[in-house]
């Protein structure tokens, strides 16, 4: 399709992701016919007939949009803001494939992000201490692999992932339901600031968007579209990560799922889709394996292999055979928790420790 390739102006982009009642279809199909947004804005009404029908004609050729493009246009001049449209050569390769990638994305915080591979990490607003665990260490074990992680900066599972990835070189987009100029949920504010200063914010949606109900079921295409596959944590049988799911399977990604117990209802959504055909995973080696990516982690602009010989004979020392927490190990040590914390998913990856219950761990070689 000839639109992927061709540098039209933000402003023809901003247009057409603006016009009403259009929909991310039906504006594939005016690109698909037009080949580029400044074709399909200098295209006359009775040509847009023929593809959409009059009344959308109408539509679109009574649109102005001036004063929001001219808004948007301000934003993006500001440091570290970006207009990221499906013309520009780092739009994600990933979601260009789905049936209905948005046309633009407003991205606020580390854009080199949308070229990196990643993994979408979802599940219950209303997460357990211990799935929110296992979420941080999941995320973080991705991160140190050289995948970005990709949750919706909601509550629960969605946060546990963002922070465990932000502790990492991978680091995490975080897809939202609003404008960029306003976070949802307010109690995620300072995790937003975080994201936007060492992650990535996006979104489809114009600026002063509220968080409308709607708009949070079609993120999720967004989530799984950039990803190549989807991991959920923790969900119940009416969860919003279930969709996420759904949209990796339709758009032939994998989906993963950690088991938990037969009495909890945030089991029952993962449990559903095990027998649904999605990969139970017990540890993040097994995703990895799955993806192909197991042994890389983040190197000088690359993944490089690592060798296990390379943990320092010192922590070898320092962990000792007999189960110890991150504190502990930190003490003795005298690095920080979370710089610990990263190396330890690597070495679990790896096979050299191993996670106990209570968060503790223990070395295995």
């Amino acid at each position: 399709m000839p639109y992927l390739t061709t540098r039209d102006d933000a402003e023809d982009w901003l247009w057409l992701s603006l016009l009403p009642n259009i929909g991310s279809v039906r504006t594939q199909r005016l690109l698909k016919n037009f080949g580029s947004a400044k074709a399909i804005r200098g295209a006359t009404e009775q040509h847009l007939a023929q593809v959409l029908g009059a009344d959308a004609a109408n539509a679109i050729f009574a649109f102005d949009g001036t004063s929001q493009i001219r808004v948007a246009l301000e934003w993006a001049a500001e440091p570290n803001n970006h207009l990221i449209t499906i013309g520009a050569p780092d739009y994600p390769a990933l979601l260009r494939e789905i049936p209905d990638p948005p046309v633009l994305l407003y991205g606020k915080g580390q854009r080199a992000l949308v070229e990196r591979q990643c993994i979408a990490v979802v599940g219950s607003r209303n997460a357990t201490p211990s799935g929110s665990e296992t979420a941080t260490r999941f995320a973080q074990a991705f991160s140190t692999s050289a995948l970005t992680v990709v949750p919706g900066l909601a509550l629960g599972i969605d946060a546990a992932a963002h922070r465990g990835a932000l502790n990492a070189a991978g680091s995490t987009i975080a897809v939202v339901g609003t404008g960029l100029d306003r976070v949802y949920p307010a109690r995620n504010a300072p995790l937003a600031r975080e994201i936007a200063e060492k992650g990535l914010l996006l979104s489809e949606h114009p600026l002063g968007t509220p968080p409308l109900a709607e708009n949070f079921p079609r993120r999720n295409r967004i989530i799984s579209g950039l990803s190549l596959g989807v991991l959920v944590v923790e969900a119940a049988i009416a969860s919003g990560s279930l969709i996420t799911a759904r949209c990796a399977a339709d758009h032939g990604r994998d989906v993963f799922a950690i088991p938990g117990s037969i009495h909890s209802p945030l089991s029952r959504g993962g449990h559903g889709l095990i027998k649904q055909g999605a990969k139970l995973v017990e540890d993040a080696s097994d995703v990895l394996r799955e993806l192909g990516w197991l042994g890389m982690a983040v190197g000088s602009g690359a993944s490089d292999v690592v060798d296990e010989s390379e943990l320092p004979s010192a922590l070898r020392d320092a962990m000792g055979f007999d189960p110890f927490s991150v504190d502990e190990l930190a003490v003795r040590t005298g690095e920080s928790a979370p710089a610990l914390m990263g190396k330890l998913s690597l070495w679990e990856i790896q096979g050299i420790i191993s996670q106990l219950p209570g968060g503790r761990f223990q070395r295995v070689l």
